[in-house]
């Protein structure tokens, strides 16, 4: 297909980096692609726990196989296609599962069959609804080597040449399989095929995620040996300080900064923190509830690591120096 596609310049000096060996240059790209990745995986698999981990799986093998990208793609095309290997071997074992406990699929040809009834009224509440199900269940219902392309070239924006560098087939092939899909998602949509790609994000990510937002607080503290200027530690938090006490051999401690906040799985959310600092946190599942925590200044991440808690049970995060003590990150979930 030859470099029809260059990297993007910003992409290509951060490639170098890492190749050098520079881990921290690979964070910003991930959180240029995290999520378009995580929104490609959870259109395929319809399922956005595990749509997180497949994206985490992409990032590790996109990681480990920079060495061999040569650049006669764009970055993200090459980094959509890792996606979708692995979110195919997801299907795949999944579909494995099924089988062996008697929850596979409805069967491709049958799948006409498990559409609701197509008279419905447009302006009733009730009919719009419905008619959002049956788009939902009509994507599910598409064979996956359609709803691939679907999904990368109607909600994605990808040409038809992008769209081939991702799936690894001929540009032929993608036009074929295109038109086909489309041909059957209005032979059961009719009318209705206009609203599926205004849908589409809806129907997946935003839907799914609107029900996956994770509430939380996050406290920062001084801990140090001298007096320190802030507030008093809160009531909620002092049941802490004999443990930190202990473990930190630090003796006074002060509250600096306390929020609260809330982001979809997937999103981040992020806070000022003394210091020129940007506390990140983002939620990567809901049940149980994890959190990744960040301290950013300016480019550096300063703490970078993933907890695991439950409301009235806060992680409690060393973080880096300032003034004559360390800060102190304590995060927890929200009811």
């Amino acid at each position: 297909m030859g470099n029809r596609h260059p990297v993007d310049t910003d992409d290509q000096a951060l490639i170098e980096r890492c190749r050098q060996g520079d881990l921290a240059a690979f964070e910003p790209l991930v959180e240029k692609y995290r999520e378009r990745v995580w929104r490609l995986a959870c259109n395929f698999l319809r399922d956005p726990e595990e749509a997180w981990d497949v994206a985490q799986e992409a990032f590790v093998r996109a990681w480990q196989a920079l060495p061999s990208f040569r650049g006669q793609s764009a970055f993200y095309t090459w980094l959509f296609r890792i996606t979708m290997n692995v979110a195919t071997d997801r299907a795949r074992q999944r579909a494995a599962r099924g089988r062996a406990f008697g929850t596979e699929r409805v069967p491709e040809e049958e799948w006409e069959r498990v559409m609701v009834d197509q008279a419905a009224a447009p302006d009733d509440v009730a009919m719009r609804a419905e008619e959002r199900e049956r788009i939902r269940r009509a994507l599910e219902a598409l064979p996956p080597h359609h709803r691939a392309i679907i999904m990368l070239g109607d909600l994605e924006g990808l040409s038809y040449r992008e769209i081939a560098e991702v799936l690894d087939i001929p540009m032929g092939t993608v036009m074929s399989r295109l038109h086909n899909a489309r041909k059957r998602l209005r032979q059961v949509l009719g009318p209705l095929l206009v609203l599926v790609l205004a849908l589409m994000i809806l129907l997946a990510p935003a839907v799914v995620v609107a029900e996956q937002t994770v509430r939380f607080s996050a406290q920062v503290l001084l801990a140090s040996d001298a007096p320190a200027g802030g507030s008093r530690v809160p009531p909620d938090l002092e049941q802490l300080l004999p443990r930190l006490r202990q473990t930190l051999r630090y003796r006074e401690y002060a509250l600096l900064e306390r929020y609260r906040g809330q982001a979809a799985v997937g999103s981040s959310q992020r806070f000022s923190v003394p210091g020129d600092r940007q506390l990140e946190i983002t939620p990567e599942s809901a049940s149980p509830v994890r959190l990744r925590v960040r301290l950013l200044r300016g480019s550096v991440a300063e703490v970078n690591t993933v907890i695991q808690a439950a409301p009235g049970a806060p992680a409690v995060i060393g973080g880096p120096r300032h003034g004559n003590g360390v800060l102190i990150i304590v995060v927890s979930p929200s009811p």
